[in-house]
């Protein structure tokens, strides 16, 4: 009797050491968050959800995430893709999920603004640039074909878009000069609108066309020659919680991590402009401030309400017009 008196106390502290444990600490073991993200970040991401599951507040957290087009994402979480944040590159994929109630409003309240990294509108270049391209005008040279991306499907589509009639507006021009800009290149030199950015990528690096627009990042890591114009885009990269999420703390711990000196460091290592102070004022010889970066919120654009209104409703807009006359798809 006194033996299984014993064994029944041992096995009492056992399980009381035990539940103290899950207490203390490991409360989140085997939860997993369901990140949406765009598609470009993958490796970086891979690596960074690998670092944050060796902090204390990522132990026993796995992160389940969804990669593809920015625009297409966001959509496929407004049609119940299960989701406990995203990662997106345009605002006003984070805004239609504000409209539909999946994000908090004031989720641009956040640290940055609820910006997680910034990246710049590049040309990938062909090796030794055999057609001279440096400046948005290059772009529409007879022989010059460029790849980019559907704007109603990926978000480096619109920062693209954005960065060409910004530039014509800096040059002198009209606001109709800048769209009409716009309407011949995408006529006569653009060979290739992918939905992604990753797959624009590998349409370029198959051999189609002569200029790649897209992301600073994408052009290192893909190790493709590249040149920022002097008129370009300083590209937000937005993070938010989907208010419907069953793992808020966790995904809290999360957001906050990527926002951390140690995080924002692995970033600014693989090619993305980190936001945090620190990992900024480090990396500043490698990402200078160009006096020709235009943000999203400049008087020309007037952030992504009035942008999205204007150039990229998939029923009536400036884009709208101007991919329908090439057949091209909208989304409508």
């Amino acid at each position: 009797m006194r033996f299984a008196w014993i064994a029944a106390v041992v096995a009492g502290l056992a399980a009381a050491v035990a539940g103290a444990a899950t207490a203390a600490g490991t409360s989140s073991k085997d939860v997993t968050l369901n990140l949406v993200a765009y598609s470009t970040p993958r490796p970086i991401l891979t690596k960074l959800i690998e670092e944050f599951r060796k902090t204390p507040q990522g132990n026993g957290v796995n992160v389940r995430a969804s990669y593809g087009p920015s625009s297409a994402q966001g959509q496929a979480v407004a049609n119940g893709l299960p989701a406990d944040g995203v990662i997106l590159n345009t605002g006003n994929d984070i805004n239609d999920l504000v409209d539909k109630g999946l994000v908090d409003r004031n989720w641009d309240k956040q640290s940055y603004n609820g910006v997680v990294w910034n990246s710049v509108v590049v040309f990938g270049l062909r090796n030794g640039n055999p057609k001279k391209i440096k400046g948005w005008n290059d772009l529409l040279k007879p022989g010059v074909g460029a790849v980019t991306v559907n704007p109603f499907t990926g978000g480096i589509a619109k920062w693209n878009v954005l960065a060409g009639y910004v530039a014509q507006r800096r040059l002198g021009k009209t606001d109709k000069q800048a769209i009409a800009y716009l309407q011949r290149f995408y006529k006569n030199n653009v060979v290739s609108q992918d939905s992604s950015g990753s797959n624009a990528t590998n349409t370029f690096l198959s051999g189609k066309g002569d200029v790649l627009l897209t992301f600073e990042s994408e052009a290192i890591n893909g190790k493709i020659p590249y040149v920022i114009p002097r008129q370009t885009m300083l590209i937000d990269v937005y993070i938010a919680a989907v208010t419907k999420s069953e793992h808020k703390a966790e995904w809290n711990a999360f957001s906050r991590y990527l926002k951390t000196y140690p995080a924002q460091k692995i970033l600014a290592e693989n090619g993305y402009r980190p936001v945090n102070k620190q990992a900024l004022s480090e990396s500043r010889r490698k990402y200078p401030v160009r006096p020709g970066e235009t943000t999203i919120t400049n008087k020309l654009l007037g952030g992504w309400r009035a942008v999205d209104k204007k150039w990229f409703d998939p029923s009536k807009s400036i884009m709208q017009g101007i991919e329908s006359s090439l057949g091209v798809s909208t989304g409508s």
